[in-house]
């Protein structure tokens, strides 16, 4: 897990993992995904392609401040398979990410610990196989500024290490477009404080 209060960790591709328990087989898939309606379309496509299937067990966790965070048993025992594919997530530590187990009954029942045991290798296997990625929050501003404080802007910028993402005009300004570690959002609302005719604005994002 990254210790950068800016940064979080998610899975950047579809990876895939197996167990084999007694004849029941346990198809792990572990898919980015940042929403309920998209994990939906992805759990529901699965159970199409995976008809004959018993269950389909999932968990996810969305979000890089506030998780949105839930697991499904889907007709195994109460926490016998979606609070173990969960506890992947966790220890993973990763977010924006989807974890579904599709079991193939093989006959011979396997007691909830032994479901608990499949479920949380499938997961596992799953995410040991992800290729997982840091990506950073960040905030966005738009700064709108007379020519002759150009000079000033830029020195501010450097200061706070910001990312110039657009230049353009506004009004016959000079406006930039940029974004910030999210740890360094108020630093760079104060930054242009000295300069009256430089504006600031947030640009809130979705």
């Amino acid at each position: 897990m990254t210790s950068n209060p800016d940064a979080y960790l998610t899975i950047d591709t579809v990876s895939e993992g197996f167990y084999k328990e007694k004849g029941s087989k346990f198809l792990a898939f572990a898919i980015p995904c940042t929403n309920k309606a998209d994990a939906k379309t992805h759990i529901d496509r699965l159970r199409k392609e995976h008809h004959q299937a018993c269950h389909v067990c999932f968990a996810w966790r969305f979000g890089a401040e506030q998780y949105q965070d839930r697991f499904s048993d889907d007709g195994e025992p109460n926490n016998s398979a979606g609070k173990p594919i969960f506890g992947q997530i966790l220890s993973f530590e990763v977010t924006n990410t989807l974890i579904a187990v599709v079991r193939y009954y093989g006959g011979t029942n396997l007691g909830v610990g032994g479901l608990i045991t499949a479920y949380k290798t499938a997961a596992k296997e799953a995410l040991e196989q992800a290729q997982l990625k840091t990506r950073y929050i960040v905030a966005n501003f738009i700064i709108t500024h007379e020519y002759q404080d150009t000079g000033n802007v830029m020195s501010a910028l450097n200061k706070i290490k910001a990312q110039i993402t657009n230049q353009g005009f506004e009004n016959n300004q000079p406006t930039i477009q940029l974004n910030v570690n999210r740890s360094e959002k108020d630093r760079a609302l104060t930054s242009f404080e000295p300069f009256p005719n430089v504006h600031v604005k947030p640009i809130e994002t979705t």
